[in-house]
């Protein structure tokens, strides 16, 4: 019963948070945080202004103090925001999570504290729908951990750790374990972890209050040999789950068993046109808050795979576009559905698209604006 009770009072608590909010903003306009993946000023979380009528970035504050700022989460409350630090990425040294609360709707963001992140080239954050724990995943050293939230949104030390091991049929690439991300479930009882290196999607039971993980019934789900899964999401109706998987170019479909915390696959689909045959390797993946359409980006063919999603959550490809600059990155998707963020990493700028309510179709809604080396984008709404 009470856990039945806190399943149905953290959505509504969230949803009230974030409807007080929105009342604080200026109609139409979205508050975006995006991290540029570098070294010294460079290196900064920046926060722009979203017109969504016009689909406008207009810069309103950098947060400098921050090294190569890979990937940011926000607290459920959208009080905090947690950014990976990194003096040097992927070195010997084991890297952080930086801590920084919100200063309104200005985007100034004050440094509460770091935590180690217990690996190196730290690449996601995820953060639970209680705003207790914090989640994270290690590329380089193939680990995944949890640490705790403190009162003042400040972060303990890690609660758990869980090394991963093993391989895969790719030796470049897959030599040893290398997790790419970290998800917590709609009903924040499960945590799933996508590994690049593993081919697997590793499931833990989460202890909110705690803030700890533990391996689950089912300890993992494999994708295809040498299919290197990177992203995962869940549908906005907890029933599935999508894994984008980099080094094979696809997207796999997953049943989702809120009970048991068991995924079964479904589909898998390509990301790319069945006529190219350069290099590419997906990175990212969202759906639209409707649940009617997905999108997947493509590094090297440079471009979005769109798909629209049937009420059994089959992928159906609608069309590939353009993402309007190399190597896109990141995506993020507005809370009314109808713009679609872009961060094209190598190529230093951030694309904003129209998406058709109807048909799931991007178009472009303006120029690409410079920014260096954009990695991750968080919306405040």
């Amino acid at each position: 019963m009470h856990y039945d009770i806190l399943r149905y009072l953290f959505p509504l608590l969230v949803a009230t948070t974030l409807y007080t909010t929105a009342c604080d903003t200026a109609a139409g306009e979205s508050l975006v945080f995006i991290s540029a993946f570098a070294i010294g000023d460079e290196g900064a979380i920046h926060a722009y202004r979203l017109d969504e009528t016009s689909g406008e970035l207009t810069l309103v504050h950098r947060t400098t103090d921050v090294e190569n700022p890979f990937f940011l989460a926000l607290s459920p409350d959208q009080r905090y925001l947690y950014s990976i630090h990194a003096k040097t990425f992927g070195g010997k040294e084991h890297e952080q999570v930086a801590a920084y609360a919100l200063a309104e709707r200005t985007g100034k963001l004050k440094l509460l504290n770091r935590q180690s992140a217990r690996g190196t080239a730290a690449c996601y954050l995820d953060v639970d729908a209680s705003g207790k724990a914090v989640l994270v995943a290690n590329y380089s050293t193939g680990s995944v951990a949890s640490l705790p939230v403190q009162q003042d949104g400040s972060l303990g030390k890690a609660a758990s750790f869980i090394q991963h091991a093993g391989s895969s049929v790719n030796p470049g690439r897959q030599e040893g374990p290398h997790a790419h991300c970290i998800v917590v479930s709609p009903d924040n009882r499960f945590v799933y972890a996508a590994d690049l290196g593993l081919d697997q999607v590793l499931g833990y039971r989460l202890n909110a209050t705690g803030a700890k993980i533990t391996a689950n019934r089912q300890p993992f789900v494999r994708t295809l040999p040498g299919a290197g899964p990177r992203h995962l999401t869940f549908h906005p109706n907890g029933k599935h789950v999508y894994v984008i998987n980099e080094l094979h170019n696809s997207v796999s479909l997953f049943d989702y068993d809120s009970e048991t915390g068991i995924l079964i696959e479904r589909q898998t689909t390509s990301t790319l046109p069945d006529d190219f045959d350069g290099t590419s390797h997906c990175a990212d993946l969202k759906i639209t808050p409707n649940g009617r359409f997905l999108y997947g980006t493509n590094r090297g063919h440079d471009s979005i795979a769109a798909y629209s999603l049937d009420d059994d959550g089959q992928l159906s490809l609608i069309a590939i576009k353009p993402s309007l600059g190399k190597g896109p990155q990141n995506l993020a998707i507005t809370p009314t559905g109808e713009l679609l963020i872009c961060a094209n990493m190598p190529s230093n700028n951030v694309a904003v698209f129209r998406i058709d309510r109807e048909t799931g179709n991007l178009k472009a809604a303006g120029e690409p604006i410079a920014i260096p080396k954009p990695s991750c984008i968080m919306l405040l709404r």
